[in-house]
């Protein structure tokens, strides 16, 4: 466990959406004001837009990497990809359910098909493994920094 990882889990009982919560771990890593994050990973909360596709605490992971990370060189793309797809399998071997889908991590057979936010109550806690999961996502993060230092040469 990490203070990335803490931090994460934490933000996500104030009511943040797991991209939010790992976004808001790294925003001074990403040379953003914790506002700047949480408006920048606001969307991807819920598998983007509470539909259910991608997990919001990998789309964190991915933006993170992207700020961190990232070109502006097209020919690298492929460099950027196979690091997104590495740390893809890596959350899926450790979230226990083996996906980077959120629906598929909430064990729903289909999204809900409704924009609105489920309240955040004690039985909303209880049945969502999204805390965790958001742990884990800012956790994989930070061994990813470590094992690629900022400004080292690549």
């Amino acid at each position: 466990m990490s203070i990335y990882g803490d931090k994460a889990y934490e933000a996500f009982f104030k009511g943040y959406n797991c991209s939010q919560c790992v976004a808001l771990a790294f925003a001074s890593e990403m040379g953003l004001t914790e506002e700047q994050a949480l408006k920048l990973a606001s969307g991807f909360g819920g598998g983007f837009g509470r539909m259910r596709e991608v997990c919001g605490a990998f789309s964190g992971i991915t933006m993170v990497l992207g700020a961190l990370y990232g070109n502006t060189d097209p020919a690298k793309k492929t460099q950027t990809y196979t690091e997104i797809q590495a740390l893809a399998e890596q959350y899926r071997q450790r979230n226990g359910g083996g996906s980077i889908i959120c629906r598929e991590l909430l064990g729903l057979k289909q999204a809900e098909g409704t924009p609105v936010a489920s309240a955040r109550t004690p039985e909303y806690y209880k049945k969502r493994p999204c805390p965790e999961l958001v742990r884990l996502a800012a956790d994989l993060m930070a061994e990813y920094i470590e094992q690629h230092p900022l400004g080292a040469q690549e």
